[in-house]
C-alpha cells in the first residue's frame, strides 16, 4: 500500500479497524499517517461506529500515537473519548500546554488528574471549564475566573449545580447572565 492509498483509505470511517491498525504499524513514523489515523479514530467514535472488539485495537492506537512527537497528534489522543486513562495520565504531564488543557476537557479524565491540572497554568484550568467531571469545588472557582468564556463553559457545564447558578446570577458579563437566567429557566428554576 502507497502513502497516498493509505491516507485515502482512512477518509472512510468504515474500514475495519484491523487495517488501520495495519497501517499504523506499516507507516508508523510518518507524522502525516499518525495525524490521519488519529483523526479518523476521532470519527470513528463521533459517529458510534465501534463494535465489539474494536476499542481494545482503538485504545492501544490511541495508547501508541500518545509517544507520537507531533504535538497535533497527542492532542488528539488527549480529546479523544476512548483513549484509556493511564494515557490521559501521562499526556496531563505532556511538555505541551494545549495538550494538557485537552486532557482537563476530557470528560474520562479521573478526578485525581483533574484536580491535579487545577493547579496549572491558565490554558489548562481553562480546559476544566466545561467537562462535566470536574468536581464541583473547581467549577465553584471557575465560577469566578476573570474570563467570561470561562464562566459561560461554567453555565454550559451539565454537572454545575443550581448553587453555582445562583452564586452567578448577576455576573458582570450580559452573556453569562443570559446564560444562567435560561439554564435556570429550563431547569424550571
Amino acid at each position: 500500500m502507497t502513502y497516498q492509498e493509505a491516507i485515502e483509505k482512512l477518509t472512510d470511517k468504515t474500514i475495519p479497524i484491523t487495517e488501520v491498525q495495519h497501517m499504523y504499524e506499516y507507516f508508523r513514523n510518518n507524522h502525516e499517517i499518525q495525524s490521519a489515523i488519529v483523526m479518523h479514530l476521532g470519527k470513528r467514535v463521533s459517529t458510534n461506529l465501534n463494535k465489539q472488539g474494536e476499542n481494545v485495537t482503538i485504545a492501544q492506537l490511541l495508547e501508541d500515537l500518545a509517544d507520537s512527537t507531533e504535538m497535533s497528534v497527542r492532542w488528539a489522543v488527549a480529546k479523544n473519548p476512548l483513549t484509556p486513562t493511564s494515557i490521559l495520565k501521562k499526556l496531563s504531564t505532556d511538555r505541551v500546554n494545549l495538550v494538557r488543557a485537552l486532557v482537563a476537557t476530557n470528560p474520562n479524565t479521573p478526578k485525581d488528574i483533574l484536580q491535579k491540572l487545577f493547579n496549572d497554568e491558565k490554558i489548562v484550568r481553562d480546559g476544566l471549564s466545561g467537562n462535566p467531571s470536574t468536581p464541583l469545588k473547581y467549577l465553584a472557582i471557575l465560577a469566578d475566573d476573570s474570563d467570561n468564556m470561562v464562566r459561560l463553559r461554567v453555565v454550559e457545564n451539565p454537572s454545575t449545580t443550581e448553587v453555582i447558578l445562583q452564586k452567578m446570577f448577576n455576573d458582570s458579563a450580559s452573556n453569562v447572565r443570559q446564560a444562567v437566567h435560561s439554564k435556570l429557566k429550563r431547569s424550571g428554576i
